[in-house]
């Protein structure tokens, strides 16, 4: 029994060993990483643009585009 546990684990520093060295040799490309998007507005009232135009239309009612 011990000897099947010697083997394993020296099959086991081999692989690990092996997949270092192809790593860092770049033949295996690193596990891609998903693109980072910039944070947006999750709400109205997180947007700043809607904040300003509820503050233009309630300073001037009565002109619909300001």
């Amino acid at each position: 029994m011990l000897k099947f546990l010697i083997v394993v684990i020296l099959i086991a520093i081999a692989v690990y060993l092996t997949t270092r060295v192809i790593q860092r040799r770049g033949i295996m490309p690193p596990a891609p990483r998903a693109p980072r998007t910039p944070p947006r507005p999750f709400g109205p009232d997180d947007d700043p643009d809607f904040l300003r135009d509820l503050d233009r239309r309630r300073k001037h009612p009565e002109d619909p585009d300001a």
